[in-house]
């Protein structure tokens, strides 16, 4: 038996017992503290393994499970592979859940909060999750969101912070505002209610100036991300090009500029459409008659009663009034109708557009339902080599001469001609290709001054306010007279006021409002003054906390600069696909901001992503109302945590959705204590016996040390977990034939078993570390380098194969060449007595592995 600091490990007495093991080295752990990241001095190599981090909502459910378990064998793989290795973890914990709870409840949003944090802080003790325990954060404590604070005054002295009056996403339910990331199908994330729009002032970050680099700096990231993220991300900023076209519009004083992407066609461009929720369509209806004043009003109130999913819907019958005004084309003078339509946003590009209705579907939608004139001036006929257009207005009329012409005309047809070809019908630009015309076209609009070549995207600046209480408050003070003060670092932060006597009930303005004694203050020249009552989006909080990670304890700053040059950007990121856009986005833009303010180095945040499944059961995700909810507490007391971390490294790769009643954590409770009870028979066997021991053991042994570094970088768990078991399996095979829990390659594979096992199982592979001799710590092994010697075959199984059966199997060297292995496969009597009198018409060889042979006759 062998004796440790920390007691004696029993002997064969003793049966695998998963309360007894977690019982018996969580304290231990607690006490050694192994995963504390070291100091400066620490020579090793860095690795930052991070997970995204929970939201308190009560206590981990088995997404967490699944989440923590793969993010924690990353992290134990590098400490394996001799890497000093970050490993934090906190909790996000501001936010609407809290507060509904809060309100629920009749309590104060603080107390439901750090109570959740509590349960699942003890819940992750207890899933073994290899943290860093001292460097714990939650965003709700002022230590931290003093620097949200901080943050905000950085963004707002470089123009990136700003306050605008807007039509914004407004959810009904939860009576605040949300960001167009915020917004899925038309409904809240958060609550899945129906979005409206309403106009407020509120606070903006300027995410929007850096789309270009937002974008472009994806190409940094391909391959180290899912290529599902980077796409999402791509078309989410949705950069177009093309060009900015100014337009007279007759009476009213201001230029409008209309952005497209397809400015050849400008000659077709038969009427305008602007949105009706956008300032223009105000200002033009105001500036008409009191009929379509009107008009307009009640279609906006209209409108608004529509979700930007409806008014995308390209199924919809197309709705709209004319506001009694006309624009000038700049190309030709012609005068154009001018309409407010629901199918434009007034948030894309200048909620104005030029309509083409011959040569795009919505408008030419629209021109058929208003009897809006359609002009060709694309013919998709015509190749890019041909020298003549084809067709003209005068074909079009005249369709007993064209008749296989006439077929193309979108206002008999419906369906827009979107395809390439040459221009006609348009002045200087007849005879060009679409991209000469582009150009073309251009020079001329910039020779006018009328136009210019321009971007626009489909990201909007972040709408950062939030009307509720349990947030960062926002840092400024209002003055009477419209001024906005930042307030001075040194004040920092700006605390919360206690929640009693407040009323937290939604209701469209910020509880904090009503705070009185909190909101009413002074301006630093005396003046009376008012704190802003709202609250930052709590995904200002996540936008940079990996870099609080750094220093957490630090009262001077944000973040350590150079803890930041030592250990960031984060190796590994892992977490849910639900977070491609919205924390991602904006941990890109924020770090970038931070590079442009010299306080880091690089501009991504995170080098390598990993996003898993979701844990479903029976084929749908896990709820109480339908009855299919697995509580991660039962099946950690039914099967212990070491089965349940293990069953989901094996379930399947870790994007893929688990489904856990396809699933056998019993399964693997039965191999754990296998695995365990190896390492009780080699302590049960004393003292091992001398030389090498089974050869082919050792050799299974060693190639699965050199295999492990592959299948765990390319987050291949259930693999390595595969290969683990026919390891135990041969490992139990030797001892049983013979051989004896005493020969030395039996203890070689235990000690490789325990010290990989502690990647998915840390409970089980500490006791068999322990069984086997040695004091507490297998984690903090390094992983035995693979015996090169070991790993070179001395044979190989070649199949040879008889049209298509396989007829022999042949021992062969690993170097053999093809002409050899064509020699033997010939000469095996029993390819001979399966070939018979036929002819062999092809052989194919793939030494040493495969000899093919085909007959005929």
């Amino acid at each position: 038996m062998a004796h440790h600091e920390h007691g004696p490990i029993a002997s064969d007495a003793e049966e695998y017992d998963f309360r007894r093991l977690q019982e018996r080295w969580l304290p231990v752990w607690d006490e050694l503290q192994p995963f504390a990241t070291s100091d400066s001095d620490d020579k090793r190599p860095r690795k930052y393994v991070l997970d995204m981090f929970p939201y308190p909502s009560g206590d981990l459910h088995m997404g967490h499970a699944e989440a923590y378990a793969l993010g924690d064998i990353i992290a134990r793989y590098w400490r394996l592979q001799g890497f000093n290795v970050l490993h934090p973890i906190g909790w996000d914990s501001f936010g609407l859940p809290a507060e509904g709870a809060a309100i629920k409840r009749g309590i104060d949003p603080r107390e439901w909060t750090y109570d959740n944090i509590a349960q699942q802080r003890s819940s992750m003790r207890r899933y073994a999750t290899s943290f860093d325990w001292d460097r714990v954060i939650h965003t709700s404590d002022p230590e931290y969101y003093r620097w949200n604070q901080w943050l905000f005054l950085k963004l707002y002295e470089k123009g990136l912070a700003y306050r605008k009056a807007s039509w914004v996403n407004w959810c009904p339910f939860d009576q605040t505002v949300l960001a167009n990331e915020q917004v899925i199908d038309g409904r809240c994330e958060r609550c899945d209610n129906i979005v409206v729009k309403k106009k407020l002032t509120q606070w903006y970050f300027k995410i929007t100036d850096y789309a270009d680099r937002l974008l472009d700096d994806l190409n940094q990231l391909e391959g180290k991300w899912p290529s599902k993220v980077i796409a999402m991300q791509r078309n989410w900023i949705g950069r177009s090009t093309g060009a900015d076209v100014d337009f007279v519009i007759e009476g009213h004083d201001e230029k409008v500029t209309v952005f497209t992407t397809r400015p050849d066609t400008l000659f077709g461009a038969t009427f305008m459409v602007v949105a009706p929720d956008s300032d223009l369509a105000s200002q033009l209806a105001a500036e008409s008659t009191p009929e379509v004043q009107a008009a307009f009003a009640e279609y906006l109130a209209q409108v608004q009663k529509s979700t930007e999913i409806e008014r995308q819907d390209t199924t919809r019958p197309k709705t709209g009034v004319p506001l009694g005004r006309y624009a000038i084309n700049p190309v030709n003078g012609e005068r154009l109708p001018v309409w407010a339509a629901d199918y434009v946003l007034a948030d894309y590009g200048h909620g104005a557009v030029m309509a083409v209705p011959a040569h795009d579907q919505r408008d030419l939608d629209f021109a058929r339902a208003f009897d809006l004139p359609i002009k060709v001036v694309v013919d998709v006929t015509a190749s890019i080599t041909g020298a003549i257009p084809v067709i003209t207005p005068e074909m079009l009329e005249n369709a007993d001469a064209v008749r296989d012409l006439s077929s193309l005309d979108p206002a008999v047809t419906g369906e827009a001609l979107t395809g390439d070809g040459r221009m006609i019908n348009s002045g200087p630009l007849d005879g060009l290709s679409k991209q000469n015309a582009i150009r073309r076209v251009i020079e001329l609009l910039e020779g006018a001054g009328t136009g210019r070549a321009a971007k626009t995207y489909r990201l909007r600046d972040w709408l950062i306010s939030r009307q509720r209480y349990w947030g960062t408050p926002i840092p400024i003070l209002h003055t009477e007279d419209g001024r906005e003060i930042p307030i001075a670092e040194s004040e920092l932060p700006v605390r919360l006021p206690d929640s009693r006597g407040l009323d937290l009930q939604p209701k469209g303005t910020s509880p904090l409002g009503a705070a009185d004694e909190w909101v009413n203050t002074t301006a630093p020249d005396g003046t009376p003054a008012r704190r802003d009552p709202d609250t930052m989006d709590t995904f200002v909080d996540s936008s940079w906390y990996f870099l609080r990670f750094l220093s957490p304890n630090d009262d001077t700053k944000a973040f350590d600069v150079k803890e930041a040059e030592k250990w960031a950007p984060v190796d590994q990121y892992v977490g849910g696909v639900t977070h491609a856009i919205l924390h991602l986005l904006y941990a890109r833009f924020i770090t970038k901001v931070l590079f442009d303010l010299g306080y880091v180095t690089f501009t991504e945040p995170f080098t390598a992503l990993l996003n898993q499944g979701m844990v479903l059961m029976d084929g749908s995700a896990m709820s109480k109302s339908r009855g299919n909810l697995v509580r991660l507490s039962d099946q950690l007391d039914e099967f212990g945590v070491d089965a349940v971390r293990l069953t989901m490294a094996f379930a399947g790769p870790p994007e893929d959705d688990i489904d856990w009643a396809d699933v056998s954590p019993a399964g693997s409770a039965k191999f754990l204590a296998r695995a365990w009870r190896l390492a009780n028979d080699v302590q049960l066997a004393g003292e091992t016996a001398s030389g090498e021991g089974e050869l082919a053991l050792r050799r299974q042994t060693h190639r699965l040390l050199a295999d492990a570094p592959g299948l765990v970088e390319s987050f291949k768990f259930n693999v390595l977990v595969a290969r683990l078991m026919e390891l135990v399996n041969a490992v139990r095979k030797t001892i049983d034939q013979g051989a004896g829990a005493a020969d030395p390659a039996v203890r070689e594979a235990t000690e490789a078993v325990a010290i990989l096992l502690s990647m998915f199982a840390p409970y089980a592979a500490e006791d068999m570390w322990a069984k086997l001799g040695y004091q507490p710590g297998v984690a903090m092994q390094t992983l035995p380098k693979p015996d090169g010697r070991l790993l070179i075959e001395e044979s190989v199984t070649a199949i040879v194969q008889v049209d298509g059966k396989v007829r022999d199997r042949l021992e062969v060297s690993p170097q053999v060449d093809a002409g050899e292995l064509e020699a033997l496969a010939r000469a095996s009597a029993a390819v001979v007595r399966a070939i018979g009198e036929r002819e062999i018409v092809n052989v194919i060889v793939r030494a040493p592995r495969v000899v093919n042979i085909a007959t005929k006759g």
